[in-house]
């Protein structure tokens, strides 16, 4: 058991935003139960320690995670976060997308078990809560500045599934006693970015001396670093307030072409290899405002455009 009696278990715990949050955790003293899915190529992200145990389930056994679970961590846990940040599917592979809203109400009936086993062992003073974590897509397309109290009207499969978790997490952690708060994540860089994202692919190909063509790039756009997710994650779990949705972005929005060309600037590449075409259909602009998640939590962002890039040299 670790000094600050503080367990998180965090599903895609091996994956892109789910990583860099496993490293914070464990930076920040918590033991972690990292949840990925059995077979996936990312498993050996990171190794087995004292600190971090590793835990091989697909969604569909969410709920018998609690039998993953040490005792001895549950009856001595001061608070214990469950962090969802797992999901699979290609944007309209409805089928998966729908699996994807069963699994992510299964982890609330092992919070549910968790807290019962804590309350079991006389442990009646640990915390016990969720953090949900959703998308920018849940937005839809919108004109203009968005913060959290717009309605949500996305055109995906993806981003209406999202948008049916929170809703349905939600009203079923209400009914089971568990606090919950959500996250939707705008767009991220940094450490373990997947290739085939469009900020990695210009960067390489412009470090190559390859020329690259994008669309108008007139769209605003908001990118967060990783790592400065991560605690922005780790801050909702602490102090976000239960039953609220945040904004979990930079704040620092900007034209989509001023983002490509400071990439460009960063790899030491000519502006005249990126071709500019027409403008995207659809056409989402993400001027987002993060200043509820800075209010209530006191997270900032601190890491600049800059330095996230340089995870693609």
């Amino acid at each position: 058991m670790n000094n600050n009696g503080k367990i998180a278990i965090v599903t895609g715990a091996f994956g892109f935003a789910g990583a860099n949050l496993t490293e914070h955790l464990l930076d920040y003293g918590y033991k972690v139960y990292a949840v990925g899915r059995k077979g996936s190529s990312h498993n050996d992200r990171f190794a087995e320690s004292e600190y971090l145990r590793k835990v091989l389930v697909d969604m569909e056994d969410y709920d018998k995670i609690c039998e993953h679970i040490d005792d001895s961590d549950l009856c001595g846990a001061k608070a214990i976060a469950l962090f969802h940040l797992s999901w699979g599917g290609q944007r309209d592979d409805f089928d998966t997308q729908r699996r994807n809203i069963d699994g992510s109400l299964l982890l609330l009936d092992s919070a549910r078990s968790i807290k019962e086993k804590c309350l079991k062992s006389k442990n009646m003073d640990v915390s016990v809560r969720a953090v949900g974590i959703g998308s920018q897509a849940e937005y839809g397309v919108k004109d203009e500045l968005i913060t959290e109290d717009l309605s949500l009207e996305p055109f995906s499969a993806y981003g209406s599934c999202k948008a049916a978790t929170y809703y349905l997490m939600q009203s079923k952690a209400r009914i089971l006693g568990i606090d919950f708060v959500w996250g939707r994540i705008f767009s991220l860089i940094g450490k373990y970015e997947p290739s085939g994202r469009m900020l990695p692919d210009v960067a390489r190909k412009l470090s190559q001396g390859e020329s690259v063509s994008l669309s108008s790039c007139e769209q605003f756009w908001d990118y967060l670093d990783a790592g400065d997710a991560a605690d922005a994650i780790i801050a909702l779990f602490e102090r976000g307030r239960s039953g609220e949705a945040y904004n979990i972005a930079n704040g620092a929005y900007d034209r989509l072409k001023s983002f490509v060309v400071r990439v460009a600037k960063c790899v030491g590449a000519d502006e005249n290899l990126i071709n500019y075409g027409g403008r995207a259909n659809p056409f989402v602009s993400l001027a987002v405002s993060c200043d509820k998640i800075k209010k209530d939590t006191g997270w900032e962002p601190k890491v600049s455009f800059e330095e996230s890039v340089r995870f693609y040299r």
